[in-house]
């Protein structure tokens, strides 16, 4: 209902505060930044008479969404003695995967073996979401699962969709408290740290380009790192 040169960083100050009641701040967050980028091309790129970019003076929400959960101990087991009873190989090898790698879901459920080099224990993945390819080295466990794969089947043969229910149904039915799919990523990130591989070489397998981000994934397990002392 405004005009571009009604608009100031009042108008987003009460966008903002009117989202924070029905999403989260991350998602507001988002949200800023793509209002943010338009304005900014319209201003440099298509000579809009606008003065100033009016999200700059707008003060973004605290995002307080950091998670450190971690497999405790028997979930695992619990995940993988579930999914052979009800013989959900496709799963059992995505779950598998995702602790042995650190890669993430989109990753995981486009993996096929067309990428994996047997003879160095590697894998490429050249989609990914940071927009950099990356190859990495793979556990045996990880290996042996992509040389039991046929040259184009992929390690999932269901949809995303397919794939998320099938996961929520194992988390409600295994009644394991509060864990994501994601936190898999984080379990396998923090064991690499436990297993003494150095930050750069963290960062080559999870795909991070700035070692920072690593931190908000790193917990490390206090009794783990005692037995590296001793």
């Amino acid at each position: 209902s405004l005009s571009l040169s009604a608009v100031s960083p009042r108008t987003f100050a009460y966008y903002r505060d009117e989202r924070l009641k029905v999403v989260k701040p991350a998602s507001v967050c988002r949200e800023l930044a793509i209002y943010r980028h338009a304005f900014q091309v319209a201003i440099d790129e298509w000579h809009y008479p606008i003065d100033e970019n009016p999200l700059l003076k707008v003060k973004k929400p605290k995002v307080m969404d950091s998670r450190n959960r971690r497999l405790e101990l028997g979930e695992l087991d619990t995940m993988m003695d579930y999914c052979k009873e009800r013989q959900l190989p496709d799963l059992l090898n995505v779950i598998i995967m995702a602790v042995e790698t650190g890669m993430r879901r989109a990753e995981l459920l486009r993996l096929t073996k067309e990428h994996f080099n047997p003879e160095t224990r590697t894998l490429y993945i050249p989609i990914t979401k940071s927009g950099h390819p990356r190859t990495i080295p793979l556990t045996l466990k990880a290996a042996n699962i992509l040389d039991n794969l046929s040259l184009q089947q992929r390690i999932y043969s269901k949809s995303t969709e397919g794939f998320m229910s099938a996961w929520q149904r194992l988390i409600k039915r295994t009644a394991i408290v509060d864990l994501r799919f994601h936190d898999l990523r984080h379990e396998a990130i923090s064991r690499f740290f436990e297993m003494g591989l150095s930050v750069p070489e963290v960062a080559l397998i999870s795909g991070h380009r700035d070692y920072r981000m690593l931190q908000r994934y790193t917990h490390l397990k206090p009794e783990e790192v005692a037995l590296k002392l001793n």
